[in-house]
C-alpha cells in the first residue's frame, strides 16, 4: 500500500487528530509502522459509500418537502401531537450529511498529504449507525409513502441537467487524491482496478445527458400558458384551512378555484371540514371533551357553530408563514368559525371564483342523503352552476340529472371507451407523466394535479402543459412569471459539451501534475532510505 512521505507537523496533527483521534507529530520515529492497509482502504470505501448514501437521502428529503405537511397531519391523527416534522427531517439530514462529508474531506486531504488513513473506532461505529439510520428512512419511505418514489422520478426532470454538472465536477475534483493514491500504491492490480472503475464512472457521467429528459428543455415560444391555481382548502399557509378567511386569502392570490371538503351535520347542514374528527382544526376537546373523538357528522350545526376553527392555526403554526402574519390577520384568524357550504358558495359567487369539493365520508350509510342535501344547497344558493366543480363519484348520475349545469371532475384517468365525454380530471401529480399531460391537452381535457407547493415542481408541470394545480402555497406560485429554468436544446447541448471538455482537461492535468510530484518525491525518499541504512549499519558495528 501507500507509504507515507514526510509531512509538516502542523498538517499531520490537524488532519490525523480528527480522523484517527490520535495526537501524532511529524517525527518519523513516532509514525513508524503507520501505513494504510487494505483494512483501512476498506473503511475508506465504506465511508465514501455512506457519504453517497446520505447525499441521496438529502436529495430525497428536499424532494419530499413538497408533501411533508401530509406526513405531519398523519402523525397528528395517530398521536394527537402536532409538530413541524419537516424541520426535524432537515436537521437530522443536515447532521448526517455534514458528519460524513467532513470525514470524507479529511480522508482525501490525508491521502493527498500521504498520511495513513487510520479511521478511529468511534467513527466506524458512527458511520455504521449513519448507514442504518438512512437505510431505515428509505425503508419507511418505501413502506408508508411509496408514491414519493414517483416524486423523485419527476424531480429528476427538474434537476437532471444540474445534477449532471455537479456530479461531473465532484468526480473531477476526486481525480487529485485518486491520482495521488495510484502513483503511491505499489500494488499494480489494485492500481489498475481503481483506475478502470474511475474511468468507467467518468465515461458514464460524460454520456449521461443522452438519457436526461426534461419538459423544460424547449424553445421559449413553445412554453405553454401558466397553469391556473386552485387553492387547497383555500390559502392554508395564510389562514386557517377551510374557513372564509382562507377563501378570501386565496382570492387575493388570484386562484381561480377554491378547493374544499364538505361534510353534513347530524341535522342536515353541509359544512366545510376535511378530517373526519374535529380535533386537529377546532377546539372540540375543550368544548365537547366527551364527544371529541366522534365523527364530524355526529355533531349538529348548533354545536359546530360553538367551535373555534382559527386559534389552532396560531398555536400550532402548521406552516412557517404563520409567524409573518400581521396583527390584523392574527386577530381575524382567531375569530374564524366553521363555515357552512351555503356561506362558502355565497363568498365564491361574490368573488367570482369556482368551488370544487369532495363530499365526505364516502362510506357513510346515509351518503345518498348527503348528496341530495348538498345539491339542494347548491341549487338554492344562486351560484352559476358552471362555477361548481363536482368531485364525488358516488351517485354522480343523480347529480347530472338534478343539476345538469354542474361541471364534473373525475379522479381517474380517461378510459379508452368512455360512454360520455370527460372534460376535467383531478389527480395526484405523481400519477401523470409529461407525455400524458401533453396528450390530454391535445384532446382538450383539463388536467388538475395536486398538491403542488414547490416552485421546482410547478415549473416542471408548467413546461409539461398542465391546465391547473392545487396548491397550499398560492402566494408563492402567484409570483412566478416564468419557470425556474428553461433551456433550448441547442443551449443545453453546448453546456453539456463544454462541461465534459473542461472536466476532461482538468482530469488529465491532475494526473500529470501528481505524476510529476511523485517523481520528485521518489529520489528524496531513496536518498533518505540509503542514509538510514548506513546509519543503522554503523550502529550495529
Amino acid at each position: 500500500m501507500a507509504d507515507p512521505p514526510g509531512c509538516c507537523s502542523t498538517c499531520a496533527t490537524c488532519l490525523l487528530c480528527p480522523y484517527s483521534c490520535q495526537w501524532i507529530t511529524a517525527k518519523k520515529e513516532k509514525r513508524k509502522g503507520l501505513r494504510t492497509t487494505k483494512y483501512d482502504c476498506s473503511w475508506f470505501l465504506f465511508l465514501f459509500c455512506v457519504f453517497l448514501f446520505t447525499l441521496v437521502w438529502l436529495y430525497f428529503a428536499i424532494i419530499i418537502l413538497n408533501d411533508f405537511h401530509n406526513f405531519s397531519e398523519f402523525i397528528f391523527r395517530q398521536t394527537k401531537l402536532w409538530l413541524d416534522w419537516s424541520l426535524v427531517l432537515l436537521i437530522a439530514t443536515a447532521v448526517l450529511i455534514s458528519y460524513s462529508s467532513v470525514l470524507l474531506v479529511l480522508a482525501l486531504c490525508l491521502q493527498l498529504c500521504g498520511q495513513p488513513l487510520k479511521l478511529h473506532w468511534v467513527h466506524k461505529i458512527l458511520l455504521i449507525l449513519t448507514a442504518l439510520v438512512v437505510a431505515a428512512a428509505f425503508t419507511g419511505l418505501g413502506i408508508k409513502w411509496a408514491e414519493e418514489w414517483k416524486s423523485a422520478r419527476i424531480s429528476l426532470q427538474a434537476t437532471g441537467p444540474f445534477l449532471h454538472i455537479g456530479a461531473v465536477g465532484g468526480m473531477t475534483l476526486l481525480a487529485w487524491p485518486l491520482a495521488s493514491f495510484i502513483y503511491r500504491t505499489r500494488n499494480t492490480g489494485l492500481r489498475v482496478f481503481v483506475l478502470l472503475v474511475y474511468c468507467a464512472a467518468m465515461i458514464a457521467l460524460y454520456l449521461a445527458p443522452l438519457g436526461i429528459t426534461s419538459p423544460c428543455i424547449m424553445e421559449e415560444n413553445q412554453l405553454p400558458p401558466k397553469p391556473a391555481l386552485v387553492g387547497h382548502r383555500g390559502a392554508p399557509m395564510l389562514a386557517p384551512e377551510n374557513t372564509l378567511m382562507s377563501l378570501h386569502k386565496a382570492v387575493d392570490c388570484d386562484v381561480q378555484v377554491f378547493e374544499t371538503d364538505v361534510m353534513v351535520s347530524a341535522d342536515g347542514v353541509p359544512f366545510l371540514m376535511h378530517d373526519e374528527e374535529l380535533t386537529r382544526t377546532t377546539n372540540v376537546q375543550a368544548v365537547f371533551s366527551e364527544r371529541a373523538a366522534l365523527n364530524s357528522t355526529a355533531f349538529n350545526w348548533t354545536d359546530l357553530q360553538q367551535l373555534d376553527a382559527g386559534s389552532w392555526f396560531l398555536e400550532r403554526r402548521p406552516f412557517p408563514t404563520v409567524q409573518s402574519l400581521s396583527p390584523g390577520d392574527r386577530k381575524e384568524a382567531a375569530e374564524q368559525r366553521i363555515p357552512s357550504l351555503e356561506q362558502a358558495l355565497e363568498a365564491a359567487k361574490q368573488s367570482n371564483i369556482s368551488i370544487m369539493f369532495d363530499l365526505r365520508p364516502e362510506n357513510h350509510s346515509d351518503y345518498q342523503n348527503f348528496v341530495n342535501v348538498t345539491l339542494g344547497v347548491i341549487l338554492q344558493s344562486g351560484i352559476p352552476l358552471q362555477q361548481v366543480l363536482w368531485l364525488p363519484d358516488g351517485f354522480r348520475e343523480d347529480v347530472k340529472q338534478q343539476a345538469p349545469g354542474v361541471q364534473h371532475v373525475y379522479g381517474r384517468k380517461i378510459f379508452e371507451n368512455e360512454k360520455e365525454p370527460v372534460l376535467h380530471v383531478n389527480l395526484p401529480y405523481q400519477d401523470m407523466s409529461s407525455e400524458e399531460i401533453r396528450q390530454y391537452r391535445q384532446d382538450n381535457i383539463s388536467v388538475n394535479l395536486y398538491v403542488v407547493n414547490q416552485p421546482w415542481l410547478f415549473s416542471v408541470l408548467w413546461c409539461s402543459g398542465v391546465s391547473s394545480v392545487t396548491t397550499n402555497a398560492c402566494q408563492v406560485l402567484k409570483e412566478m412569471k416564468h419557470p425556474i429554468w428553461l433551456l433550448p436544446s441547442s443551449t443545453y447541448f453546448m453546456i453539456w459539451i463544454v462541461v465534459d471538455c473542461v472536466s476532461f482537461l482538468v482530469l488529465i492535468w491532475a494526473f500529470i501534475l501528481m505524476k510529476k510530484c511523485s517523481h520528485r518525491r521518489r529520489p528524496a525518499e531513496s536518498e533518505t532510505d540509503v542514509l538510514l541504512t548506513k546509519i543503522n549499519s554503523l550502529l550495529q558495528e
